[in-house]
């Protein structure tokens, strides 16, 4: 009888080993993973903006603007100003991962006198706050950014310079 009982012990604990080593009530689920990698963005200027050459008229006024549009389309039409010489937007080129959104930001430029340091306009831009990649890498795709300047009879004459800071992220 005692080794029955020894037995029936050692079978007992055997038992209790395996039902401790399995979970009582396992569950497994699955789950997707997915990464995707993107080319780093490449940023070129392509052409500076230019608004040619504007001429102020004696007396007193102001806000008179001169501008350039996105799409190139030049306007100077105060009676205060007149307009010569070439224009142009200023263009740039992005290069990244095909089907990608790129977020466009070209801050407001300080156009400095150079006979005058101490003499500033501000060229407001105008740029696109986004566009669509249409491919991977080159070519890329272009986009333009143009702006305006206000001028009054008491701007300065002088040659204005300012340097665009534009940056693109996805």
């Amino acid at each position: 009888m005692r080794q029955q009982s020894v037995i029936i012990a050692r079978a007992l604990a055997t038992l209790a080993c395996l039902a401790a080593a399995a979970p009582a009530c396992a569950a497994t689920v699955t789950a997707s993973v997915t990464a995707t990698a993107n080319k780093p963005l490449v940023l070129t200027k392509v052409q500076d903006l230019n608004l040619g050459t504007v001429t102020l008229a004696p007396g007193t006024w102001a806000n008179a603007i001169v501008s350039i549009s996105q799409a190139g389309a030049f306007s100077c039409a105060n009676t205060n100003l007149v307009c010569t010489g070439a224009t142009a937007v200023a263009k740039y080129n992005v290069q990244g991962s095909n089907q990608q959104t790129v977020r466009i930001s070209a801050p407001n430029v300080t156009l400095v006198n150079q006979n005058d340091p101490s003499q500033t306009l501000t060229l407001v831009t105008s740029a696109p706050a986004t566009l669509l990649l249409t491919n991977s890498g080159f070519p890329g795709v272009n986009f333009s950014i143009g702006g305006s300047v206000t001028l009054s009879s008491a701007t300065p004459g002088g040659t204005y310079v300012g340097t665009f800071n534009v940056t693109v992220d996805y």
